[in-house]
């Protein structure tokens, strides 16, 4: 099993920054990449972005292609999701993930799939 804490989320203004951070504990060994998924309200669950914990490769939605930026430390075992000159359509629950394949890089944000999931924490973009 592997476990998934992500950071708070937070309130922030359109146009701003924010970082996010999920530390993996437990079956470690086993994961081959991580990942943000988000939910607005009233829509459905979308994925973000992706990134292979082995080779560094990387997958983003195009709705937030050039704007986040995944990123991965093997030593703490931590994802970060940079996300900058943010919208008011990027408000929603952002659930951290964990696979134990790397295809989402590979593939398609709507043909992602992951084994594991954290709680999710709310970010919120004021216009």
């Amino acid at each position: 099993q592997v476990q998934l804490v992500e950071s708070e989320g937070g309130l922030v203004q359109a146009g701003g920054s924010l970082r996010l951070s999920c530390a993996a504990s437990g079956s470690i060994f086993s994961i081959n990449a991580m990942g943000w998924y988000r939910q607005a309200p009233g829509k459905e669950r979308e994925g973000v972005s992706c990134i292979s914990t082995k080779s560094g490769t990387t997958n983003y939605s195009d709705s937030v292609k050039g704007r986040f930026t995944i990123s991965y430390d093997n030593a703490k075992n931590t994802v970060y999701l940079q996300m900058n000159r943010l919208k008011s359509e990027d408000t929603g629950v952002y659930y951290c993930t964990a696979c134990l394949t790397d295809s989402c890089t590979g593939v398609p944000a709507t043909e992602w799939e992951y084994d594991f999931w954290g709680q999710g924490t709310q970010v919120t973009v004021s216009s």
